[in-house]
């Protein structure tokens, strides 16, 4: 919410009132302040939910505003925007909230928890049942399960704390429970600097599925901590980070997958120049058990920069208008097949925009880790925009050559690795250890071997490698030059060359043995 237009004289004013008579008269003074500026607030808002999620499809308002002396109290309502199909809310449905106000300087609330800093208000959110929200009642006992308080400062500045009440339902076979979870987010005058953080301590959720087997998924220690500011190219930039100690999904009592420490961290920022911006995106999985199975840890680290701001930000204009036309066709937007086949149309039309500061995309690494050794991925993808090219592009050669500068990659697979995952895989079809080794052995050995005929791949070290290289039309592969042309022909693309096959060795055709 923006008071920074909020007179300078009640400031000063929000120090005189802190005793008797004086306190009743700012107090009133806020309260009416609060109900004069409510239409701009929701305005604010509405603009900012649109520009941060508009495949929502929502719009906030308010009603019942009622002011008194010392407290006020209205209603906040979310409803799908008229004439769009909402992805969360059907077009009879609502969420209320009710928000109970207390007029600064020194609100009640802040009083009960000896917070002596004056404030224009202090706001208690809760959840209104209704016939949307009657579910959530039901499993929270009758009670709002959001309990949130908020401090508005002078300056406009908010601090809220947000409280996700515990819930322990049980009907029949169906049981939900969680411990539930603290909240903090931290919001500037101007709605410009925004900083979340919270935890969830544990969570069951308990059902009986289509085939009418009882699954249980639960998770421990989910967290996340993030801080974002308005930028003039996109919405925001920023981190944010988050991470699950566990999680664990059974079938019939079975333990079927066990994730623990998973863990996002992703951050964007703007570039030097001030005209570019960059980002970063880290997965890492510390373990993965599948029926009592180890079969590993894996991370990825996803890097993107160069990205011309402007063309951001005009792509992301156009995409967020063109996506709010689909969802406004109640054809489009009720068929997830045809809305998701349009959202994928929509990005490729206005790709071309993202490719104007001729951004670099980095991957380093993508690796999975078991008991015999890693496997990685490393890509170093350097991109052109091709409104730059000149002439019309006739060949598949002249149209990668438009939008690819130069590629350098690399895939390592040890042979060890591959097979001992492939032996899990076996053995989570059905095989015996004895079997599902011997037939890993010769699934690995296989591929190797038609990687090699193919020259996709070679042997270094007992480990199958693969590396292409790419730049001025120029490609190398495991270290033989050749054209694209020639490229493409190896795997009956269209070209204009055909190189020289290499002997392919012998393949000895792996015999599977019967489960």
């Amino acid at each position: 919410m923006d008071y920074n237009r909020m007179k300078k004289s009640l400031v000063a004013v929000s120090v005189i009132v802190a005793l008797g008579v004086v306190w009743t008269g700012a107090s009133w003074y806020t309260g009416k302040q609060l109900e004069g500026r409510m239409a701009e607030m929701i305005s604010n808002a509405n603009a900012e939910l649109n520009k941060a999620s508009p495949e929502a499809g929502l719009t906030l308002s308010y009603q019942d505003y009622h002011r008194g002396l010392f407290h006020s109290s209205m209603q906040l309502v979310l409803k799908p925007t008229a004439g769009m199909t909402s992805a969360l809310l059907k077009p009879d449905q609502s969420i209320v909230f009710n928000e109970t106000i207390d007029h600064g300087p020194l609100p009640f609330a802040q009083l009960k928890k000896f917070n002596l800093l004056p404030s224009m208000a202090s706001v208690h959110t809760t959840l209104v049942n209704n016939p949307t929200t009657k579910p959530l009642f039901d499993i929270a006992k009758g009670q709002s399960f959001i309990d949130a308080q908020t401090r508005i400062g002078y300056s406009g500045d908010t601090s809220s704390d947000i409280s996700l009440l515990p819930l322990n339902y049980e009907n029949g076979e169906e049981k939900v429970a969680f411990s539930g979870g603290e909240f903090k987010a931290e919001v500037d005058g101007q709605g410009d600097k925004i900083a979340i953080s919270g935890e969830a301590q544990s969570g069951l959720v308990k059902t009986v599925n289509q085939y009418g087997q009882h699954v249980q998924m639960t998770f421990n220690g989910i967290k996340t901590e993030g801080n974002s500011t308005r930028s003039e190219f996109i919405e925001r930039i920023g981190s944010q980070k988050a991470t699950i100690e566990k999680l664990a999904v059974s079938i019939e009592g079975k333990e079927m997958a066990v994730l623990e420490g998973f863990n996002i961290d992703a951050k964007s920022e703007i570039q030097e120049d001030k005209k570019h911006l960059s980002g970063q995106i880290n997965y890492t999985l510390n373990s993965l058990k599948v029926q009592n199975k180890d079969i590993g840890s894996g991370k990825l680290t996803l890097k993107i920069g160069n990205l011309d701001g402007a063309a951001v930000h005009e792509f992301s204009q156009k995409y967020n208008a063109e996506s709010q036309k689909l969802l406004a066709d109640p054809a489009i937007a009720q068929n997830p097949e045809i809305y998701q086949q349009q959202i994928v149309e929509l990005f490729a039309a206005n790709l071309p925009l993202l490719l104007k500061g001729d951004p670099v995309i980095t991957v380093a690494p993508l690796s999975w880790t078991n008991a015999k050794g890693e496997s990685s991925f490393n890509l170093s993808l350097f991109l052109k925009d091709p409104a730059q090219a000149t002439g019309e592009a006739t060949t598949p050669e002249e149209q990668l050559n438009r939008v690819v500068k130069s590629l350098d990659s690399k895939l390592v697979i040890p042979v060890d690795m591959a097979t001992e995952l492939m032996t899990q895989v076996a053995q989570l079809e059905g095989y015996q250890p004895a079997e599902a080794a011997k037939l890993a052995d010769q699934q690995v050995k296989g591929l190797a071997a038609m990687g090699q005929m193919f020259r996709v791949t070679s042997m270094e070290d007992n480990k199958v490698v693969s590396s292409l290289q790419y730049a001025n039309g120029q490609v190398t592969l495991n270290g033989q030059k050749m054209t694209l042309s020639e490229l493409f022909g190896m795997f009956g693309m269209a070209g204009t060359g055909e190189p020289e096959v290499a002997p392919a060795p012998e393949l000895e055709a792996p015999a599977v043995p019967q489960q």
